[in-house]
């Protein structure tokens, strides 16, 4: 079995690919000045962006572990995540509160999907 990284560092990897199953590592925000709303919409894009470079999109996830550091942001974060996911294809997802590795970040998502063009 191959093994594919993507994004790959002494630490980690931003994605890895194996039998046609796409793993992200958890995306964090860039813009961590933004609300809980905007912070969740960053990362989504960033989602986008590496399902695209492993072969694959949001309509093709399997799952998402959505990390939040206070739940009462639970409500924004369903704005933009409402907005993002096709409803007819959503994942199976579980969300929970974390302390995460910085104190900006509202949100931390990681998800895996199924890698459609190989």
């Amino acid at each position: 079995m191959t093994i594919q990284y993507f994004g790959q560092t002494a630490r980690l990897s931003e994605a890895t690919v194996a039998n046609g199953f796409i793993f992200l590592a958890g995306m964090v925000p860039e813009n961590t000045a933004a609300d809980i709303t905007e912070q969740t919409r960053d990362v989504l894009a960033q989602i986008d962006s590496w399902l695209v470079k492993c072969g694959s999109d949001k309509n093709h996830l399997l799952e998402a572990t959505i990390f939040l550091t206070d739940m009462a942001d639970y409500d924004g974060m369903n704005i933009a995540w409402d907005e993002w996911v096709n409803p007819k294809r959503s994942p199976a997802r579980a969300c929970v509160e974390a302390k995460l590795a910085k104190a900006d970040w509202k949100v931390e998502i990681k998800v895996s999907a199924l890698q459609i063009n190989r």
